[in-house]
Formats: C-alpha cells, sequence, structure tokens
C-alpha cells in the first residue's frame, strides 16, 4: 500500500506543477494593463473600426468578410509575438527563470504551461472576435473549422516562437523594442487591413512572403469555401519550422 501510495503521489506531482504554473502564467499575461490592452482591447477595437466606419479599400465580397481573418491574425500576434515576447524578456532579464531552473519545476513543465497559457487566451480571442462579428456585422464563415483551426495553431506557434526567439537571444529592452516594431510591420505589410496587392509593387513579394500574410491568406482562402490554400499553408508550415528551430537554437535561459 505504501508503495502504490508514493507512487501516486509522485505521478501527481509535475501535474499539480503544471497547474500551478499555468495559473501563474495566466496570471502574467493578463493581470498587466498594457497586455490586456494588446490581448484584447485593441483585436477588439479594430475590428469594430475597420468593420464599422468603412474605410477599407475596395476588396472582393464584403468588407467585413476579408477583415476577419485579418483581425484574427492580429490576434494571434498580440499574445504570442507581443505580449508572450516581452513578458518571458523580462522574466529573463530579472532572472526569474533562473530561479525557476534551481527549483523542482522541470523546464518542460514550464515551457508546457507558458504553451498552454498562451493557447487558453487566443481560443478566448478568437472566439469573442467571431461573435462580435457574426452578430454586429453578420458575418458568415463558410469552409472547415478543423481547416481553420489547423491554420490558427500553426499561426500561434509561429508568432509564439519568434517572440521566444526574441525574448532568448536579445536584451529585454531590445525584445519590447523589436516584438512592437514586428507589430507594427506585419500590421501594415500582413494583408490584415490592407490587401496586399496595394501596397507599392516593390514591397508586394516581400509582403507576401512575411508569416501573418501566409496565416491571413490561409484563413481568407479557407473561410471563403475556395480550395485548400496549399500555397500559403506551405509558407506557413515553413515559417513554423524556421521560428521553432531558432528558438530552439537561441533561447537562452539566464
Amino acid at each position: 500500500m505504501s508503495g502504490t501510495g508514493s507512487k501516486t503521489s509522485h505521478a501527481a506531482g509535475p501535474w499539480s506543477q503544471f497547474r500551478a504554473q499555468l495559473r501563474v502564467e495566466l496570471l502574467l499575461l493578463l493581470r498587466q494593463p498594457e497586455n490586456v490592452l494588446v490581448i484584447l482591447i485593441l483585436p477588439v477595437l479594430l475590428l469594430v473600426f475597420f468593420a464599422g466606419v468603412r474605410v477599407l479599400p475596395s476588396v472582393k465580397g464584403r468588407p467585413i468578410d476579408f477583415l476577419v481573418p485579418g483581425i484574427l491574425t492580429l490576434a494571434l500576434m498580440s499574445t504570442g509575438l507581443v505580449t508572450l515576447g516581452i513578458s518571458t524578456a523580462y522574466q529573463r532579464y530579472y532572472r526569474v527563470l533562473k530561479r525557476l531552473g534551481g527549483t523542482p519545476l522541470r523546464r518542460s513543465t514550464l515551457v508546457a504551461a507558458k504553451a498552454t497559457s498562451v493557447l487558453l487566451i487566443e481560443v478566448g480571442q478568437v472566439l469573442l472576435l467571431l461573435v462580435i462579428a457574426k452578430l454586429g456585422f453578420g458575418w458568415r464563415g463558410h469552409g472547415s473549422p478543423i481547416l481553420v483551426a489547423l491554420v490558427l495553431i500553426f499561426g500561434a506557434f509561429t508568432f509564439s516562437a519568434i517572440g521566444l526567439t526574441m525574448a532568448g537571444a536579445l536584451r529585454a529592452e531590445l525584445t519590447l523594442g523589436g516584438a512592437n516594431g514586428l507589430y507594427l510591420l506585419f500590421l501594415v505589410m500582413g494583408g490584415i487591413a490592407l490587401p496586399v496587392r496595394q501596397l507599392p509593387f516593390f514591397v508586394q513579394p516581400i509582403a507576401r512572403a512575411l508569416p501573418p500574410s501566409a496565416v491571413s491568406a490561409s484563413l481568407r482562402a479557407i473561410l471563403d469555401g475556395g480550395a485548400f490554400p496549399t500555397a500559403s499553408f506551405a509558407l506557413l508550415a515553413a515559417w513554423a519550422l524556421v521560428s521553432g528551430a531558432a528558438a530552439v537554437v537561441w533561447f537562452s535561459w539566464e
């Protein structure tokens, strides 16, 4: 009996650590006003603004059909690239990660807790934005929900990996500036609120190669009920592979 009880207690340890660290990660991401602004308020405001005032350039179909995939992409960027990247950079700067490394908490458990916290927040973001688009602006998505979820997962992984690469390789101040700079660059050039074809012609090849363009183009193709976007999804998968490898190679805990 004592041996069985010992095994049960030992087996429950990692799960208890994971749940406790997950709560900590969610609090760290959501307790600061600037994080709530970037994660929840900004994507909603941009959706309502661009859909309500009709300032979008001419696009095929209704403006809301073009806008929703872009704002979903923006939401993934807000959480993975900006919030996770910057918060992790400052945890590294203040040696929080180093101190955690001296506790019984495994690095794999810490990474799993961070990944799960980001995933939970992004699920909430996506559901909130889709409800607002549907009830407020009559948006009706078509296509396979499974394929949409697949693109969102790859996009979330890519932006999170980029954020963690910056957080692990750069000083906290550089990560802060770099993540916000990339966010603005991706917002303008990533096919989020402005079609890539309406950018200057010499910028378009670069814009189409960026990860937000791959995410938003894939989502638009699927939600429009068209054929599977092989080219844009292949580009997204390549970004996921490269950014994930970069995070593994360049991320430093200290």
